[in-house]
């Protein structure tokens, strides 16, 4: 996110969306030192994916992230995944206790200074069960293992209506917010249609 060229100061006012596309207001959040840990989960497992592994990586994002409109990694074909993680610095960690794949921890530590929390998400099946501040404090102790001055994340309106104030307990602080626009998944086939049914998709 930090090539992004921002453009500040949007007139007040409604802005009009094809029936194809989806917006979503998103609050960016950085921590510059790392936070005291919270979780308590025990055994668990954080194995990195290979730069073979992409038909795994997808399967995994997809569980984690459809309820939530998770879909740019979707449009990646194998080859461009395992471009991706061939990269030094970038890493996404599938993530198990003794029932089974309970997460997915992705960083991106390509930049020298910072490191971003590209991707971060619990199964369905889990939310709730206490085990997201366990994957959280890894991601943080990842991050912190070299000497960068910020971890950055971001999150959004189409994500769990709890996962703003999780970044904030975990010690991150919001500074930026945005509107993101793009093609609804769903529309353009890298989702099903009854993906994240709390934004309805326009049909007419």
């Amino acid at each position: 996110m930090a090539d992004i060229e921002w453009q500040h100061g949007l007139a007040p006012g409604y802005y009009p969306l094809a029936d194809s596309q989806i917006a979503a207001i998103v609050t960016f959040l950085e921590m510059t030192t790392p936070s005291a840990r919270r979780g308590s989960a025990k055994d668990l497992s954080f194995v990195p994916f290979g730069s073979t592994d992409a038909a795994a990586y997808r399967a995994l994002y997809r569980a984690v992230g459809e309820q939530w409109g998770w879909f740019s990694r979707l449009a990646w074909s194998d080859e461009a995944l395992a471009a991706h993680f061939a990269q030094e610095g970038v890493t996404a960690f599938r993530v198990s206790d003794a029932q089974g794949i309970i997460g997915l921890v992705e960083l991106d530590a390509r930049a020298p200074t910072e490191t971003e929390l590209a991707f971060f998400g619990v199964v369905p099946e889990r939310i709730g069960a206490g085990v997201a501040a366990s994957l959280m404090d890894f991601a943080i102790e990842a991050a912190f293992a070299r000497p960068i001055t910020r971890f950055f994340v971001h999150t959004c309106t189409l994500d769990h209506p709890g996962a703003l104030r999780f970044y904030e307990k975990s010690g991150f602080r919001a500074y930026r917010r945005a509107v993101e626009i793009a093609t609804d998944p769903r529309v353009a086939g890298l989702l099903p249609g009854n993906a994240f049914p709390h934004f309805p998709r326009l049909e007419r």
